[in-house]
């Protein structure tokens, strides 16, 4: 049977347009007694929390949902979660050596969805996609985004399984070796073909959706993701035009969203939950509102009516060799995706002095290079990135710039690069620059923000090829210069460009939600909290949307 590695599956899918329903419960079950079974579950997976209830009613099990990212996620699992069960959209990764395996007891298969390539309509039509026998394929996904013809959304092949796997997939087609491909074999000029066309960045589908239907039709016309998310997509009847779903013809990776034991001693609850989610009643309800294909084909016949006719469809086949996983993860970061360019913004009011301050430095830090964890790793500040620290309180601050050095010239393959000295001494510079922080003073947030965004604007004229963001972080509300009205309107004066620069939030502190998430909305950027997440772990977060 042919192996898939399916990596770092973050895929946060949402439900879009899908009107509430319950399946129908089993019998009546007597009342579970103890402790709630906990699930473990990946954020994706948010839309089926209805299930608790139902699952209850059916077997007598009380489930409690708790959800993350995968990359924490797994890496809980490894270092020993509290959890009695996990559930991820695929399990690949986590089992693929010998410390996994020994956390999952057992794994059962719930459902499945493969990756898909959705175009916009009238670009499939011109470019002859939509043909029952156009059978695209992987090589020409990547063909097609070098020539300019494809401009896709994607999330982050660093943190996430359906953004990985779409890279895997070019490199698989271009090396042609299938589970014999190792680090050695990858074709780096696919890889360069491919991520010319990729436009919108973030790691979370929802924002990623967010973005696509603001800018679809003029700075992307696909997004690639999981078949589910597409078709939820086209059902949500927010987009401009509808997608057509392309499955490469050499073969996709499919999601099947395994449900695994970790704690043994929950086996016969464990069982429980899975005959009532492996049943008809569970199954078509998560077909139904999820749009995820039942593993039975009895009972995909009961929904062919909203689901794609699937046909022949290969799944393919990847080498499960970690050597090629990390290098082509490392390779992304540090050398083939657009460099990063960012200001961050900083919060130096009087306010931040003590232990908020403490947790700012320790975040730095973490992002250059103190964190060594499987999450850590892809956090750090990248190869060629560029970094400017803008402080703030009263008014902002002078510009503090760094600039992380290219890593040594790679010919063949792909592996992961030791740090050089050079990096390792720009890496030390940020965290001095973080260490020498001073806290005094009021709030001036959004005249820093739009200094940042300015500062941003001048900087993309000079450096085009860069990806560029503001991140900004503040514990207070704003107490002096321009107030949130007074921003938006002279964001509006600024340049279009300004239009492709995100400004991601950090909510901390008594800081106000709304007008951040207001501001955030207003520049396509996103909130992230704080108040009861490490300040570390959230700038993690941010990272994987740069």
């Amino acid at each position: 049977m042919r192996r898939t590695l399916c990596l770092l599956s973050l895929c946060l899918l949402a439900a879009c347009g899908k009107k509430e329903e319950s399946p129908a419960p089993a019998a009546q079950a007597p009342a579970a007694t103890g402790a709630a079974l906990e699930v473990l579950a990946t954020s994706d997976l948010k839309d089926i929390e209805p299930l608790a209830a139902q699952i209850k009613a059916a077997t007598g099990v009380d489930v409690k949902f708790r959800f993350g990212g995968t990359m924490e996620s797994t890496q809980e699992v490894l270092t020993g979660s509290q959890a009695d069960v996990a559930w991820f959209a695929n399990a690949k990764y986590l089992l693929s050596d010998a410390a996994g395996q020994g956390k999952v007891k057992v794994q059962e298969k719930i459902m499945l969805s493969p990756i898909a390539v959705g175009v916009s309509k009238s670009d499939a039509a011109r470019n002859g996609w939509d043909s029952p026998d156009a059978k695209l394929t992987w090589a020409d996904i990547a063909r097609a985004a070098k020539a300019g013809k494809l401009q896709y959304a994607l999330s982050n092949p660093a943190t996430s399984n359906q953004g990985f796997m779409a890279l895997l997939g070019v490199v698989a087609a271009a090396g042609g070796k299938g589970e014999a491909l190792s680090a050695a074999d990858v074709d780096r000029g696919a890889i360069a073909d491919f991520l010319k066309g990729y436009k919108i960045v973030g790691d979370n589908s929802t924002y990623l959706a967010e973005q696509f239907i603001k800018q679809q039709g003029t700075r992307a016309n696909a997004f690639i993701n999981y078949e589910s998310w597409l078709l939820s997509l086209n059902a949500s009847g927010k987009l401009r035009e509808p997608l057509h779903l392309i499955y490469p013809f050499e073969g996709v990776s499919t999601a099947d969203y395994p449900f695994m034991l970790l704690n043994d001693a929950r086996r016969a609850d464990y069982l429980k939950v899975v005959d009532y989610l492996k049943g008809d009643a569970a199954q078509l309800w998560l077909a139904r509102q999820t749009l995820r294909r039942p593993m039975r084909a009895e009972v995909a016949a009961q929904v062919a009516d909203i689901l794609p006719a699937r046909g022949f469809q290969v799944e393919l086949p990847f080498s499960p060799d970690r050597q090629l996983a990390d290098g082509l993860i490392d390779a992304y970061l540090n050398e083939f995706r657009k460099p990063i360019a960012s200001t961050f913004v900083l919060d130096t009011s009087g306010s931040m002095q003590g232990k908020r301050r403490e947790q700012l430095v320790e975040a730095i830090h973490y992002l250059a290079g103190a964190d060594h964890s499987l999450t850590g790793r892809v956090a750090k500040l990248t190869n060629r990135e560029r970094l400017w620290f803008l402080p703030f309180s009263g008014s902002p601050q002078a510009l503090v710039p760094f600039e992380i050095p290219a890593g040594s010239k790679v010919s063949k393959g792909v592996t992961p690069q030791v740090d050089t000295e050079a990096k390792l001494a720009e890496l030390k510079r940020v965290r001095d620059a973080a260490d020498a922080l001073r806290m005094a003073g009021g709030t001036a947030l959004y005249d820093a923000v739009l200094a940042g965004l300015e500062h941003m604007l001048e900087e993309r004229k000079r450096n085009p090829d860069y990806q560029y963001s503001v991140v900004a972080f503040t514990d207070g509300k704003n107490t002096a210069g321009r107030k949130l009205e007074d921003f938006k309107r002279a964001y509006e004066q600024l340049p279009e460009d300004v239009r492709g620069i995100p400004v991601f939030l950090v909510l901390f502190g008594e800081a106000a939600e709304a007008d951040l998430k207001e501001l955030a909305n207003i520049t396509g950027g996103k909130v992230f909290d704080a108040r009861k997440t490490p300040l570390y772990a959230v700038f993690k977060d941010i990272r994987a949307y740069q």
